[in-house]
């Protein structure tokens, strides 16, 4: 053989096996072809801001270890399998890393959340998931801008009266954009669709009444999407919560009325919507499939409802009396079993309608104060992830 042509042959193999390397990496949350991308609740560390609430420095642990059944049958306390883990620490965040790509998890969308001029609960993030990721696992960030109620005092459930208010003003809001972009939309893991960094809002409405006004908040929205570009982005991709906090309607815009949904989106300039979770869209009470079968039967309609692309969501199951002293009603008879012919739904719905990317939502990675994760657990073990490894395959 000319040993020219050897080593052009070696060449080729290098320049290939680079380009294959590189595709891997921009693609790395992909598995085979979905991403799933489950909800994550960063409240199982230590947060100085919420002693008052924990003041055992655990977070919410403190109160799933001490939840306690309200009738017969009830299944509480939840008894995570792995022990109650700091988030926040790499060790530990490396678990759930490893363990959530093993069984076909590639995404993390962190509750992120912005109180009184400062970030709150950022600490899973950046002393935990950051600092082992290594690019393996996508994340982005859901602005969870809701109130700050005592809904999170087990001790005083009342949602009227509130710790921290949700609404930001324009000054606050270009502080987050900028903290946003430079501290998350740069890191290399950080989720893109068609390279824009997906950005998520919880309550439109809240942000419309910090702001003062939809005109403004298209304002404000338009300037996120220009500092978005000067860092370099081809654009923002921003992606709406479904659910009653998202306006049907908003008043005194300019030109055409506003009256439905899509057109409070459109205006706003929102590229994808999907839900949190299905208590979001049916009453939380009663048989798991009932109560799975009515929310993923309001796929088509928001299909056939929105010009953006909708991204199906599943929920686990929801049981959030770790919160309450009082009973508050649950869903039961959720497994495993169960949960994998809603994914199986979610799939179909993905490849029927030809949705690109092919963005499966979960809720949640570790809602364990509203019963609803896919972590392990002394009940079912590692069923619910085997769920979706069963569907989806691991992650390459």
């Amino acid at each position: 053989m000319n040993p020219f042509s050897h080593i052009f042959t070696l060449f080729i193999a290098f320049v290939l096996l680079l380009s294959c390397s590189e595709n891997k990496k921009q693609n790395i949350a992909a598995g085979n072809e979905y991403s799933i991308a489950a909800f994550y609740w960063p409240a199982y560390h230590y947060e100085p801001r919420s002693e008052f609430l924990f003041p055992e420095k655990t977070g919410e642990w403190e109160i799933i270890r001490n939840t306690v059944p309200k009738e017969e049958g009830h299944q509480q306390p939840k008894v995570p399998l792995w022990g109650y883990l700091d988030e926040a620490n790499p060790r530990d965040m490396d678990l759930k890393i490893s363990t959530a790509l093993e069984y076909g998890v590639n995404t993390f969308i962190f509750d992120w959340y912005w109180f009184e001029k400062a970030p709150f609960l950022e600490s899973c993030i950046n002393e935990g998931f950051l600092k082992v990721n290594n690019d393996r696992m996508k994340f982005y960030l859901m602005w969870a801008n809701h109130d700050a109620t005592t809904y999170w005092d087990v001790k005083n459930p009342r949602v009227d009266s509130v710790y921290w208010n949700g609404e930001v003003d324009r000054e606050q809001f270009d502080i987050v954009v900028d903290r946003v972009i430079s501290q998350y939309f740069k890191e290399p893991s950080y989720f893109k669709i068609d390279g824009e960094p997906v950005f998520c809002i919880y309550e439109l409405n809240t942000l419309i009444n910090g702001l003062g006004g939809p005109e403004k908040t298209k304002e404000a929205l338009d300037y996120f999407k220009q500092k978005t570009v000067e860092a370099g982005f081809p654009g923002l991709h921003l992606q709406s919560i479904l659910w009653e906090a998202l306006p049907s309607s908003i008043e005194g815009v300019p030109g055409d009325p506003i009256k439905s949904q899509d057109d409070v989106l459109t205006y706003f300039g929102f590229k994808s919507l999907t839900n949190y979770c299905w208590a979001h869209l049916q009453n939380p009470e009663g048989d798991y499939e009932v109560w799975g079968d009515a929310s993923t039967d309001m796929w088509e309609g928001f299909k056939d409802q929105f010009s953006m692309t909708y991204f199906p969501n599943l929920t686990i199951s929801w049981d959030a009396n770790p919160r309450f002293p009082f009973k508050a009603g649950y869903i039961n008879n959720s497994t495993p079993d169960k949960f994998e012919k809603y994914l199986v739904k979610a799939k179909n719905y993905v490849d029927q309608n030809n949705i690109t990317p092919k963005i499966i939502t979960i809720n949640a990675w570790n809602e364990w104060s509203e019963g609803s994760y896919l972590e392990p657990d002394t009940t079912w073990g590692y069923g619910y992830l085997e769920a979706v490894r069963n569907v989806f395959g691991k992650v390459n």
